[in-house]
């Protein structure tokens, strides 16, 4: 009878912990977007960012009839238009939530819903394969444990916010299944969701190189057991690719070098991986030793990457070819995804607080521990990448996110079962910094005691600029083609039916200097850029004014302030937060 007590108590106890971390699961998934910011993006169509803009944009037009293949927006840099280097992949389902809706709630609504919608759905498929992967690998609780870190996790949370229909949610979620198929050993799997973060967009490639090192390294080691893997990866990636690539892309432009979207460049790699793993798994059992499979390995790898260099040198420089010193300087290197770390604690903005120490103790801890499973060894190859481009570059982030919490939640749940007194105060604070809620505190107070001193332009000013209601004045007067910052861009194709010269893209390189030139130059600079391009309209946002070009404020800014005036310039009645001007003929 003594014995049976304690045997009653631990499922009494582990359905008590089973329930808290579901009350704490379901808090995490009610609090992650504010009814405000639901309510906004439903009737006020308000996005986070002008991608997802830009996006709904698309989805729009493709919801209005424009081809599947016709990837040009049309109101963008007319004539002829700038031809966009993003996913169908992406657009469809949104198209089709618009269609869907349509008939139900009118068309405009149906796009607010869409926008809303979207995000939710997405971050349903992303906490479904994280569960399952956690759950397969570190038992249920650690499942429980991830999805609530997922919720609590700042990077993972702005990618799945209100209106966030951009791509890089359903990129990270590529990537965390990647991640455990290849756990699993299902290659095959592997290069499928290889060759779809390639179709969805670039920033995958890191991640889809780092698997494949991880796949090779591991069949140079254990040999015959890993090359099942191996090829299994090279035959998903190499026969998956070309499908998708064709899927998406307008049969006229097969043969063309794009080096920031998934095009011959990155098929011919695509390719020399499945016949890489080929020849691997067909001199698999010659190869005995690790150092002959090393050998052999780096023999055909030297020839695919020499193979690459010769056939697509372009490519080398990176996706953001022929670009201006003008346009990077004053554009490209302004752009908040483009800061690095040390900018951030040069500037002492404390909010890099919420994302980078969780994604730095994410890859410490997947590297201490991988040499005890897979799970870990794959977590940490995968890490590393982002995290390395996150140093350099904000946006490096966004992909390497959505694994913290698979991590999170297995060394949290370790944590909980295992090791000494002394060795679990430590890595309580570890498991305490994978959850990025805890450092917005320590961020808050930073900014208290130390703020940063901002010399930029109001943010929130900015990003009234670009609501509807600031937008309505334009929607309102017949259709022309507009001169405003790059940034207003996608804000004024998603809110009016004006055309506009420049929007924040690197394809348009030449928009966005007569742009940055006008804008930022003399009145001659300014007539000059409208005249080139063809602008009828000019819109400045008085809350981020352009930079100046010369020592003196420039001409709009003086606009603006009311300190200049040009007799070819009409204001608008219709003024409100943003300033219009029409051109005279």
């Amino acid at each position: 009878m003594p014995d049976r007590a304690p045997q009653a108590a631990l499922p009494a106890t582990r359905f008590k912990t089973t329930t808290l971390l579901w009350l704490l699961a379901a808090f995490g998934l009610a609090t992650m977007n504010a009814p405000i910011d639901i309510a906004a993006t439903l009737f006020h169509l308000r996005v986070p960012d002008p991608d997802d803009a830009m996006r709904l944009v698309e989805a729009r037009d493709l919801a209005n009839g424009q081809g599947w293949f016709d990837l040009v927006q049309h109101r963008f840099g007319p004539p002829p238009g700038i031809p966009s280097h993003w996913s169908r992949l992406v657009d469809a389902p949104l198209a089709g939530l618009i269609l869907l809706f349509t008939p139900l709630a009118g068309r405009t609504l149906a796009e607010g819903i869409a926008a809303a919608l979207w995000p939710i759905l997405l971050f349903g498929l992303y906490a479904l394969v994280l569960m399952r992967g956690a759950k397969a690998v570190y038992g249920p609780r650690a499942a429980l444990l991830a999805l609530i870190v997922a919720t609590q996790t700042v990077g993972i949370g702005v990618q799945f916010a209100s209106g966030r229909v951009d791509h890089h949610g359903l990129q990270l979620t590529i990537i965390l299944g990647l991640a455990l198929a290849i756990i699993r050993g299902a290659g095959w799997l592997a290069g499928g969701l290889a060759a779809a973060s390639l179709a969805v967009g670039l920033e995958g490639l890191p991640y889809v190189a780092a698997a494949a090192l991880f796949l090779c390294a591991d069949w140079v080691w254990r040999g015959r057991p890993a090359s099942q893997a191996l090829t299994g990866f090279g035959v998903g990636l190499g026969l998956a690719a070309p499908i998708l690539f064709g899927a998406q892309t307008d049969p006229a432009r097969w043969g063309m070098t794009a080096c920031d979207a998934i095009s011959p460049p990155w098929l011919f790699l695509a390719g020399g991986g499945l016949i890489l793993t080929l020849g691997c798994a067909a001199l698999d059992g010659r190869l005995t030793r690790p150092t002959t499979r090393l050998a052999v390995l780096a023999v055909l790898g030297a020839g695919i990457v020499a193979g690459f260099a010769a056939l697509f040198p372009i490519c080398l420089a990176g996706p953001f070819t022929g670009m201006t010193t003008l346009v990077r300087n004053h554009w490209l290197l302004r752009v908040n995804e483009m800061t690095s770390l040390p900018t951030f604690v040069a500037r002492g903005q404390w909010e890099a607080l919420a994302f980078y120490p969780v994604l730095i103790l994410a890859t410490l801890v997947a590297t201490r521990l991988a040499p005890q499973g897979r799970a870990w060894a794959v977590a940490a190859t995968l890490l590393w990448p982002g995290l390395l481009m996150g140093i350099s570059e904000f946006r490096g982030l966004y992909v390497a996110s959505g694994l913290v919490p698979f991590v999170a939640g297995g060394f949290i749940d370790r944590v909980l079962t295992t090791g000494t007194r002394e060795r679990r105060l430590s890595s309580v604070a570890v498991a305490a910094g994978l959850v990025s809620t805890i450092w917005i505190p320590i961020a808050s107070l930073g900014e208290t005691l130390s703020p940063w001193p901002r010399t930029a332009p109001d943010l929130q000013g900015a990003m009234t600029c670009l609501s509807d209601e600031a937008l309505s004045g334009l929607a309102a007067l017949p259709p022309g083609r507009v001169l405003a910052p790059p940034f207003m861009g996608p804000a004024i194709l998603l809110h009016t039916p004006q055309s506009i010269v420049a929007a924040p893209y690197h394809r348009a390189v030449p928009q966005i200097a007569a742009s940055i030139q006008g804008l930022g130059g003399t009145e001659a600079d300014l007539r000059r850029a409208m005249a080139e391009q063809g602008a009828t309209l000019l819109v400045a946002c008085p809350a981020r004014l352009s930079t100046d070009l010369q020592p003196q404020p420039a001409f709009v800014s003086r606009l603006v302030q009311g300190t200049a005036n040009a007799d070819w310039l009409t204001p608008e009645s219709a003024q409100g937060v943003i300033r219009i001007w029409r051109a005279a003929p």
